[in-house]
């Protein structure tokens, strides 16, 4: 049976091994199945919740399309675009705003981590953005939805939104709840420096991550000062427990070389943290130097991408339009 499958990044630009290893590297998998139907989508709507530079968010959105093409993502079998050159997302994202209740938007932890103390100052789109994240899924029919364990709670307000739609209108499975679709193996990756917190962009040391467009030189230097313990390398899963960094870097290796952590485990039993350190460092070369590569030569023909962009936006178009006219229907416009 066919999946339809959608998933948007948003365009923060300097994209690193979380992005890669977390969302990226799974589509290049789904791209590949003669069983899905893929569209992935530059979510820029989403990226000016919070002020951007309009010159290095066109960079960013370039840079985003430019790692997909060179992690392997063929815009012959998926549709990439960006999501501002399709207007039925942000039709669609009012519409349901209108279906969408406060108390459930009030539920989105997300958004309480995200304003921190300051949500009076908050933007509304920063509010509001979990609906038309809900639009842009519901716009392509997705059967299923790449999710993480920060995306879950929207996908679930994105099956309450289309379960109400339904009922109220009394349109029954005209918009597809989707399923979630959580990749089988994956350690979510954290910070070079703490274990305890999330590889991020924001983090003000750049030694905190490994950037997709980092060099040898700069992957080697930032392996061998990445945090571990005192203590060797484990035997057994359970001597994972309270060793954060310990597990992040076998979790990166696991990621890299398509092993289970018990497997990664087992090959470095014994051994000292420097020999891992080595081994980890040459993989990471061996994956992350070629991508490298091909960002940079791809940003350089910046035609290129923005035919890419613009061949795909006009395929979601297709699809989206006809989406929201059927909706226009149902609802009286």
């Amino acid at each position: 049976m066919e999946k339809k499958i959608f998933s948007g990044v948003q365009p923060t630009g300097n994209l690193h091994l979380g992005n890669y290893l977390g969302a990226i590297k799974n589509f290049v998998q789904l791209n590949n199945s003669k069983e899905n139907k893929c569209v992935f989508c530059v979510v820029d709507l989403h990226a000016i919740t919070v002020n951007q530079d309009p010159k290095e968010l066109r960079n960013n959105i370039r840079e985003t399309v430019a790692t997909f093409l060179a992690s392997g993502i063929d815009p012959n079998k998926s549709i990439i675009f960006n999501q501002s050159q399709v207007s039925a997302h942000s039709e669609a994202a009012w519409i349901l705003g209108c279906t969408a209740r406060m108390g459930w938007l009030n539920r989105m932890t997300q958004f309480k981590e995200k304003a921190g103390k300051d949500k009076e100052k908050a933007s509304i789109g920063l509010y509001s953005y979990p609906v038309l994240m809900a639009a842009d899924i519901l716009l392509y029919d997705a059967t299923h939805v790449p999710v993480g364990d920060d995306q879950k709670q929207h996908l679930e307000l994105c099956r309450d939104i289309a379960q109400k739609f339904n009922n109220d209108f009394k349109v029954e499975n005209f918009l597809i709840a989707p399923e979630p679709l959580i990749q089988k193996e994956f350690s979510r990756i954290m910070s070079l420096k703490d274990g305890s917190k999330k590889m991020s962009k924001s983090e003000i040391s750049d030694q905190s991550r490994i950037n997709l467009r980092d060099e040898k030189d700069q992957i080697v230097n930032k392996i061998k000062k990445a945090k571990t313990d005192p203590l060797p390398m484990p035997s057994e899963i359970k001597d994972l427990d309270n060793r954060p960094e310990a597990r992040n870097l076998l979790g990166i290796y696991s990621s890299l070389t398509e092993a289970s952590l018990e497997k990664s485990i087992n090959e470095f039993s014994g051994k000292n943290f420097s020999d891992f350190k080595n081994t980890l460092t040459q993989v990471l070369v061996d994956k992350i130097s070629p991508l490298a590569v091909e960002i940079k030569k791809l940003l350089n023909d910046k035609n290129y991408i923005d035919k890419i962009l613009s061949d795909g936006a006009q395929k979601a178009d297709e699809i989206a339009s006809k989406k929201i006219k059927k909706i226009h229907e149902i609802i009286g416009f």
